[in-house]
């Protein structure tokens, strides 16, 4: 079980996040359009999870805009930004933020959160997903993985960036 903090206060999540040089396991998951996006989708490309609670929060919506902006420069990679909201309201976010850079999916009818072990356990946010950055290369092997040890404050984007190589 891995940590994290919500106003300073342990916040575990519901299993371990997969490790630097595991294979990014399979997941599917839900687009804005209500179609389906899956690792096999993103075969041959480098691949950048952006996870977080909701959408309509802050600091999650600060992590897709700047991811939006970081992969406009981007060549063969895949950004998505998970969460369990609705696929209506992800699109809703990045139709009026003007965000297409990005791949918004929902995890909100699967396994996903329990699959990487990143359903919150504890706070007030306990069943939505930590705030956590995964990337693996073309292979699908794990590059870097950052669980934010405080909900409240951004991701290491530079740090996620470089690992892409």
């Amino acid at each position: 079980m891995a940590n994290t903090h919500f106003d300073g206060t342990d916040t575990p999540t519901s299993g371990d996040l997969p490790a630097v040089g595991d294979a990014l396991p399979d997941f599917t998951l839900v687009d804005t359009n209500l179609g389906e996006v899956s690792l096999a989708d993103l075969k041959g490309k480098k691949v950048v999870l952006n996870i977080f609670p909701s959408v309509d929060t802050g600091i999650c919506a600060d992590s897709v805009r700047r991811f939006n902006e970081e992969a406009s420069k981007l060549d063969d990679t895949a950004v998505l930004c998970v969460s369990k909201d609705l696929p209506f309201a992800l699109g809703r976010f990045c139709g009026a933020e003007g965000l297409d850079n990005v791949t918004a999916a929902s995890a909100f009818r699967s396994t996903f959160g329990e699959d990487y072990g990143l359903v919150l356990e504890g706070s007030p946010l306990k069943g939505l997903l930590a705030r956590t950055v995964i990337v693996a290369d073309e292979e699908g092997n794990i590059t870097y993985t950052q669980l934010v040890d405080e909900i409240k404050t951004e991701p290491d984007y530079d740090a996620a960036i470089k690992a892409l190589g």
